[in-house]
């Protein structure tokens, strides 16, 4: 029963963590949701889930901080007594237009959030996951682990992120072992979607008309995604891919496979 289930999403103050958050919730799953920055988002953040009216809590936690994780999984088995449901999204994106070339600061902050942190939240949350019927993790991570700093991407993701990312492909093929059979472990790799190196955030504005018109034309759906996008996608992992574990999936419209489409066969050739 989802009434039954808890959730642990983190980064949910805003954006495709507080999507994803709100769409369990709707399916009467008790969620645990963390935030740490992006304060002025708290109220709206909390008005949606109150509205809902399913169990649920929030937690600010900076979980750079290694050691605040321990508590954070404690704080949710004190709460609801069980996990089932891990959705591993945090990040620091180091987007060369917006925060230009590396600092020693500004590398430690995309390593410390984007790949250690969820390292120590699935290491804390795997015992407990364990004991659930059918415990499920989502990481979320992007397409940077494949692209690169590349084309019109070069303005979105910085080397670093990208390699982080890639980093994260290899835990999610780790974590499936160490999680099996009891615990199903699946990669969301996002492309550009609009909340994240979108339209809907700052960096957006600071592309030239160019780079904007250049992702749209490298991405086959010829646009970009949508948290709702996301949260179909995760929905089908947790709900509905019972026998899916150690899998990547790109939601990414077809930006990996870039804007080439197949070329019409000249005049004069022959149909077979």
């Amino acid at each position: 029963m989802n009434e039954e289930r808890v959730a642990l999403v983190l980064g949910a103050v805003k954006g495709i963590g507080r999507e994803i958050g709100l769409s369990l919730a709707r399916r009467g799953i008790r969620t645990v949701l963390t935030w740490h920055d992006w304060e002025e988002s708290l109220p709206e953040m909390r008005a949606a889930f109150e509205s809902i009216g399913c169990d649920h809590e929030i937690v600010r936690v900076n979980l750079t901080d290694t050691e605040a994780v321990p508590g954070l999984i404690e704080r949710v088995m004190a709460r609801f007594g069980r996990l089932d449901i891990l959705i591993n999204n945090i990040e620091r994106g180091g987007m060369p237009v917006v925060h230009g070339g590396y600092t020693k600061n500004q590398w430690e902050l995309e390593v410390a959030t984007t790949l250690t942190a969820k390292r120590w939240v699935f290491e804390e949350a795997l015992p407990h996951l364990k004991k659930a019927p059918d415990g499920c993790v989502v990481n979320l991570s992007s397409i940077s682990g494949i692209v690169g700093r590349s084309g019109p991407a070069s303005y979105i993701f910085n080397e670093g992120y990208s390699a982080l990312n890639r980093g994260l492909s290899l835990l999610t093929e780790t974590w499936a072992r160490l999680g099996a059979p009891t615990v199903r472990v699946n990669e969301l790799m996002l492309g550009i979607m609009d909340t994240r190196h979108g339209k809907a955030t700052r960096g957006w504005g600071m592309y030239p008309d160019e780079v904007k018109k250049g992702l749209i034309d490298h991405t086959l759906l010829a646009r970009t995604g949508t948290p709702e996008d996301v949260v179909r996608a995760v929905e089908f992992l947790v709900f509905y891919a019972p026998f899916m574990t150690g899998s990547v999936i790109r939601l990414d419209g077809g930006y990996v496979l870039g804007g080439d489409r197949v070329w019409p066969m000249p005049e004069g050739v022959e149909k077979l």
